[in-house]
């Protein structure tokens, strides 16, 4: 049978960390923070995954007025499984009242012959404040990448910021790796920044070199997305834009 497990993860004001739950390949780690102020969880894989025809989520909340910071300790390599089923992998992330979750996981790589869907939920309260980084890696070295299909989905206030879907390798909708959308490379990404102080004075568009771009959302809030030859290169472009602005 493939494994079903949910990790679970609770900050709240002041440090507390009332909630971490590790399950499956999760491995929760409450680490050091350069900022006593805030609260550090990474994600430490205790085996491998995820594989085909696992159900594997990880839950997320800063509650009012926690700063949580969730990192991972490697990059997930989705492979193929026995059956041929799919693998489902949800990221479900909740902000409170005046809190702060910055959301930093190492890449997530499409390895050949997998199939991968990923979803992420985010809700956020109206005085929330929100980085997250996705970066996938489509296939290793030399090698062909999988079937992988990801959705972000993000509520301010109740109300939608942002639902975006994205697929790449065998299955994929024709025109995924070509000029319109990779044009040939492997390693793709983006940096979803919600932030109320937005509503004054929000980043203006940008392109970022030859193949990213900042483009402002309806709402508080910026989405930076950049293509790469590899991972290296889109970690530089994506932290530099953190370095950059101040995030």
């Amino acid at each position: 049978m493939s494994p079903t497990a949910t990790a679970r993860i609770a900050a709240e004001a002041g440090g507390r960390l009332p909630v971490l739950e590790s399950a499956g390949p999760f491995a929760l780690r409450r680490t050091r923070s350069a900022d006593p102020a805030r609260t550090r969880v990474t994600v430490v894989g205790a085996m491998t995954a995820p594989l085909g025809g696992d159900r594997l989520a990880i839950e997320a909340e800063a509650r009012p007025g926690a700063r949580l910071d969730v990192d991972s300790a490697a990059a997930t390599v989705a492979l193929p499984g026995r059956t041929g089923a799919p693998a489902h992998y949800d990221v479900r992330l909740t902000v409170g009242e005046g809190a702060e979750l910055r959301w930093l996981p190492e890449p997530l790589i499409s390895a050949a012959g997998s199939d991968l869907r990923m979803r992420t939920r985010v809700g956020l309260a109206a005085d929330a404040r929100l980085v997250l980084r996705e970066e996938q890696v489509l296939g290793r070295h030399a090698e062909r990448p999988g079937t992988l299909a990801t959705r972000l989905t993000v509520e301010r206030a109740g109300r939608p910021l942002l639902d975006q879907e994205l697929r790449y390798g065998p299955g994929a909708p024709d025109g995924w790796d070509g000029p319109a959308v990779l044009a040939g490379h492997r390693a793709v990404g983006q940096l979803l920044v919600v932030d109320p102080a937005f509503d004054d004075k929000c980043p203006e568009p940008r392109l970022l070199g030859d193949t990213g771009a900042l483009t402002p959302l309806a709402g508080p809030a910026v989405l930076v997305t950049a293509v790469a030859p590899d991972a290296l290169r889109l970690r530089r472009l994506l932290d530099e834009v953190l370095r950059s602005e101040g995030w």
